[in-house]
């Protein structure tokens, strides 16, 4: 167990955690990755990709902290359980001595996603590993939580490769090429419903992908909102049909709203300074495409 925690104090040191919130989020993460390589042991990316920002996150470098892990099937599958893979994902977990439970719920008759809870008591996953410095005062119900959710039916068009994850051991997951990635996250933004909010993290990401040039796949974006409904013309989506979705999409953003959600997952606000309409309609005419 010893070798375990050192492992974990050594992936915790990426972070340099100093508040209570720092250390969840990089607990969380460092979770997450545990939670992947339990799922690669049991072979779920033979039948599956890792999308979403929590993928760019790992493996891209996103500079904000995630949530949850998305995974889409590479074709759709009926039959899929995810429950099969639950076994192999909690005695990695707990071999790093974690103490979670795992808890599947039941979407019938809503999208086609399943979905997992991990979780586990913050304060006990605290006491994993050994600084110091580790702030006191986290009540003692506190949980620490990751939801999983795969698609079991996705839009296709899109095109998967597979990258390498270094901690806590090498191992390969498949995930979605960039340019799908960017089309996922362009199909939250123009069509996610939220709570009533709207997602500021999803306009983090997107302007992360705008700012690395990211070329957009808009073939696997059409499919998306064909799938969803948000797409029912008879001609094809366009780059400039794309912007004229954007720009109405930018008009309603209450700005205030979508800083205070992005807030609590960065470590710089100053980032979201310049934030504005006139900067989203400036930085959306700079997308490129593939």
């Amino acid at each position: 167990m010893q070798r375990m925690n050192n492992v974990l104090n050594q992936m915790l040191t990426r972070y340099a955690p100093v508040t209570v919130s720092e250390y969840t989020h990089s607990l969380r993460e460092i979770l997450q990755e545990i939670v992947l390589l339990g799922l690669w042991r049991g072979k779920f990316f033979e039948q599956a990709a890792f999308y979403g920002g929590s993928a760019l996150r790992i493996l891209y470098g996103l500079d904000r902290y995630s949530e949850d892990l998305d995974f889409s099937l590479i074709k759709p599958d009926t039959s899929f359980q995810l429950s099969n893979y639950m076994q192999k994902l909690e005695q990695e977990v707990r071999a790093f001595g974690f103490d979670v439970q795992i808890e599947l719920r039941d979407n019938s008759g809503k999208r086609p996603i399943q979905v997992a809870i991990v979780k586990t008591n913050l304060a006990q996953a605290l006491a994993l590993v050994s600084s110091p410095t580790i702030p006191l005062h986290i009540h003692p119900g506190k949980l620490l939580k990751i939801k999983l959710e795969v698609d079991t039916c996705p839009p296709q068009a899109f095109r998967v490769e597979f990258r390498h994850i270094l901690q806590p051991i090498p191992f390969a997951v498949r995930m979605y090429s960039l340019p799908d990635l960017f089309a996922g996250k362009m199909h939250a933004v123009l069509c996610r419903q939220w709570k009533h909010r709207v997602k500021g993290r999803d306009w983090y990401d997107l302007v992360w992908y705008i700012a690395n040039q990211t070329p957009l796949h808009l073939e696997h974006l059409e499919s998306r909102l064909r799938q969803s409904g948000d797409w029912s013309r008879n001609d094809r989506l366009s780059a400039q049909s794309l912007e004229q979705l954007l720009a109405l999409k930018i008009d309603g953003l209450e700005i205030q709203n979508v800083r205070r959600d992005v807030e609590p997952f960065i470590k710089s606000p100053e980032k979201l300074a310049a934030w504005s309409k006139t900067f989203f309609h400036e930085i959306i005419t700079k997308i490129q495409f593939t």
